[in-house]
């Protein structure tokens, strides 16, 4: 064999390993565990009338594309058939970005979020590890509704996201339709495998007869200077649990 073949068969080696690493590059950008286009915000549990229980999942896109898509893909237990649950606009926040939130008719489910701007798609699948019971994704706080509630005693439950030691979490809560209110202190908890922290209080909050009507609440954190509410989307909570669609 001449040098001239040895070269050219070497050339040849190296451009179909370039094809298949390029190939291989842009099949990993658009089907990639996670980008900062397309996040988990948090997921909320909502109770049904009759005991059963489910989630609604919120997403947060930070994209310019005109057109936006965002689905779960989830499914009910392992094994089982794959569906998808098309998510509604919520809001824009205030650094631009948008929120999402798909419904699922089950609590304990394992998913992972499609999004799609402009033609292009992008999926975040937590790592590759899909999505179980995580409560909080790139939201700063929010809210957990664990359970029905038993008044007059009600446990006020949060998940933050751990910014600085120093901290302050409170909760705001008024029995009058917030012609007054007061403000309570939360308490650490625990801190979760992910790094977020659960922090809760429980708070005298009903009247004589057991449930009252007029209790609503939110909870905000106060961390390096700023403050992060967790509110409802400003409709504040309350015990009645009016979050089932």
């Amino acid at each position: 064999m001449t040098k001239t073949s040895t070269a050219k068969k070497v050339i040849s080696i190296v451009t179909v390993l370039s094809i298949l690493v390029c190939a291989f590059s842009a099949f990993a950008g658009t089907a990639g565990a996670a980008t900062d286009k397309v996040s988990m915000y948090y997921t909320e549990t909502y109770f049904c009338k009759y005991g059963s229980t489910g989630t609604y999942v919120y997403v947060q896109t930070k994209d310019n594309a005109q057109k936006q898509e965002v689905t779960v893909h989830y499914n009910y237990l392992k094994g089982h058939e794959w569906n998808d649950a098309k998510a509604e606009y919520v809001k824009t926040l205030s650094d631009g970005s948008k929120l999402w939130k798909a419904y699922i008719s089950s609590y304990n489910t394992e998913y992972a979020i499609k999004y799609v701007g402009d033609g292009n798609t992008i999926w975040d699948n937590n790592n590759g590890k899909n999505y179980t019971t995580e409560k909080l994704g790139t939201a700063p706080i929010t809210v957990n509704r664990t359970g029905y509630p038993y008044m007059p005693a009600y446990k006020v439950s949060a998940t933050l996201q751990n910014y600085a030691y120093e901290k302050d979490v409170k909760v705001r809560y008024t029995t009058d339709g917030w012609k007054s209110f007061k403000d309570v202190a939360l308490n650490y908890e625990e801190t979760n495998s992910n790094g977020t922290e659960n922090w809760g209080v429980t708070i005298a909050a009903g009247n004589s007869y057991g449930y009252n009507p007029d209790f609503q609440y939110c909870v905000y954190y106060n961390v390096n200077g700023q403050t992060f509410w967790a509110n409802n989307f400003d409709a504040n909570y309350d015990a009645s649990f009016r979050i089932y669609p």
